[in-house]
């Protein structure tokens, strides 16, 4: 039986931003527009319908937070655009182009596109941005599930001699270990961990899966090895050269590894262990809004 084709989600194109944010005035009017959908508040005590500024646009005072001075605030206050000298359509654009490269863009490519003087600005610009798309207090996975762990970094030589010449394994002497769980047709959790013992992996699945699963996928992996005690545990043992057997395989928290080390391969090139959840997050974020229509909106009003 033919595999029904998934029909593509559109995003927006360049030629719609342009349309969309002509100017700093629409993208300040979308900004507010996103952030207070049911009216501004005052960002530092949430009271309702503050005074604008007669005079000095895209500015409010409140008179809750201190009713003999006032606060004043902008639609950029409490948000990553706050403390910039950026005009908000660079802000915009340089998200737009994060978010519509599947496999990542570089800052020095961003450097090049925007015409930034500095590559720092770049740098600092898209971390702020990641920063952003750090997904918290998502629900626990459940239904399906796929659990695995890889290794970003280090040199070929520091793997097992029996993991050496391109071979995938476990070679994690100089790597960063990450691990990941998916739900089949759903949603990714990854994290950059300190390690891959028993007690490390079984701790973070317990923060993200939910007892109540059909079913567990992992590898042969030993760390694995208790799952069954809480989780309808099925292991895939690629050593005995199974990939799928039936509903068992970890296909699917393999191709977002794929896409992941695809994009440190192809565009960062490298990536230091102390940004990398940042770079986790940005890729986590990217496949768990694959079919969000309005990923654009949903990053702006989370900024």
């Amino acid at each position: 039986m033919a595999r029904k084709k998934l029909k593509a989600v559109h995003q927006m194109s360049i030629r719609e931003f342009e349309r969309m944010f002509p100017d700093e005035d629409a993208c300040c009017a979308y900004l507010v527009g996103r952030r207070w959908p049911k009216g501004v508040r005052c960002p530092r005590c949430g009271a309702e319908n503050p005074t604008e500024l007669k005079g000095n646009p895209w500015h409010w005072q409140c008179y809750e937070c201190a009713p003999k001075t006032s606060y004043r605030f902008s639609h950029i206050a409490g948000t990553i655009f706050e403390n910039t000298n950026k005009p908000l359509r660079d802000w915009f654009r340089l998200i737009h182009l994060i978010l519509t490269a599947k496999k990542g863009i570089s800052a020095r490519q961003l450097w090049r596109y925007m015409g930034f003087g500095s590559l720092k600005t770049a740098w600092y610009m898209a971390h702020r941005v990641r920063a952003a798309l750090i997904e918290k207090d998502m629900d626990k996975l459940g239904g399906i599930v796929e659990v695995d762990e890889t290794y970003v970094g280090g040199k070929d030589k520091n793997r097992h001699d029996d993991k050496q010449g391109g071979i995938r394994g476990r070679g994690a002497s100089g790597k960063t270990p990450v691990v990941g769980a998916v739900r089949r047709k759903g949603n990714v959790v990854a994290r950059v961990v300190a390690n891959t013992t028993t007690a490390t992996l079984e701790a973070f699945i317990r923060e993200t899966v939910s007892t109540k699963v059909s079913l567990l996928c992992t590898d042969h992996y030993s760390s694995y090895r208790r799952l069954g005690r809480k989780y309808p545990h099925a292991i895939i043992d690629h050593k005995a050269g199974d990939h799928v057997v039936g509903a068992i395989h970890t296909n699917t928290i393999e191709g977002f590894w794929s896409i992941f080390k695809r994009g440190i391969v192809g565009s960062f090139h490298k990536i230091s262990r102390k940004y990398m959840p940042l770079y986790v997050a940005e890729f986590q974020f990217r496949y768990n809004n694959r079919e969000n229509a309005d990923i654009f909106g949903t990053v702006i009003a989370g900024c």
